[in-house]
């Protein structure tokens, strides 16, 4: 997922944001000709996930600079551990260190959230899927991070896949009555590749998507009762169930073995905490 001309384009739009016309206190202060070696190491336990866009960002910034990770994206580090070496010109080191933390940060806190969800389902056959809930122009990179925490992805973008959700079902009743079965009938026509998915308020909306025979019924906000319900109803039919809202960690464990074939949970993306990790520098003797 990790296209390196995505990755060089924005290490540069990072650095232009925040150097702008140059790193004025690192300039001023640090001898021009200064070398060091540092460390990159976790604060805190997490699963890393990032270090190949950072160690982009250090070469766009400066070739010369030598990045050595230690672990790969998607290992569960402990706290002290470090993560990469970075060695060379102690300027473009400072200049660079900023940003090169907040990807990092950033996406292994992705990955550690999606672990602690990964992990909470046990040895249940349930898998975690993210959402669309993500940063703007980000969204591949944040997907990225789900896959390293043991998540797997959902749709891309709008174009690959059909979700069918409650206002395109309010706007396909004034196609006429059976508002679900048009939906997935008007889909399936303009777009006969595509699988479709219906995203399900009530047990008469899984019944209608299952005559439909949906690829995929999301069942949304459903109590666990209703969701095993849902899930008796499936029988005999080829469709997969999807959970998502009001899914939280300390519910997890009580949807594990329900039957279910994924949980989506906007929670992996939209409001993830930062992992601590920080950047330590020696002088190189």
């Amino acid at each position: 997922m990790l296209n390196q001309t995505m990755l060089r384009n924005l290490c540069r739009v990072a650095l232009a944001e925040d150097v702008g016309s140059g790193d004025a206190t690192t300039l001023a202060v640090v001898p021009e000709g200064l070398q060091v070696s540092a460390k990159m190491a976790t604060r805190q336990d997490c699963v890393v996930a990032g270090l190949p866009l950072a160690q982009t960002l250090f070469h766009e910034l400066d070739p010369t600079l030598s990045f050595e990770p230690c672990v790969e994206d998607g290992t569960r580090c402990q706290r002290g551990q470090v993560l990469a070496w970075i060695t060379g010109s102690a300027r473009s080191i400072l200049t660079g260190e900023r940003t090169a933390l907040n990807f990092v940060q950033r996406y292994s806190g992705i990955a550690t959230q999606t672990r602690k969800y990964v992990d909470a389902l046990g040895d249940s056959p349930t898998r975690i899927l993210d959402t669309r809930k993500t940063t703007p122009g980000l969204r591949a990179l944040e997907k990225y991070a789900v896959l390293m925490g043991g998540g797997q992805n959902h749709r891309f973008g709008l174009y690959d896949r059909v979700m069918i959700k409650d206002n395109h079902r309010e706007m396909a009743k004034f196609l006429g009555p059976d508002s679900i079965q048009r939906a997935v009938a008007a889909c399936r026509e303009r777009y006969p590749d595509l699988e479709v998915e219906v995203e399900a308020d009530s047990l008469d909306d899984v019944r209608a998507a299952l005559a439909a025979n949906a690829e995929y019924i999301l069942l949304d906000n459903m109590t666990n009762e209703q969701m095993a319900e849902a899930i008796a109803l499936r029988e005999g039919y080829a469709s997969r169930l999807e959970a998502s809202g009001n899914i939280t960690l300390e519910r997890l464990p009580s949807l594990a073995h329900l039957g279910l074939d994924y949980i989506s949970v906007g929670a992996l993306t939209h409001s993830v905490p930062a992992v601590d990790i920080g950047l330590d520098i020696d002088p190189v003797e």
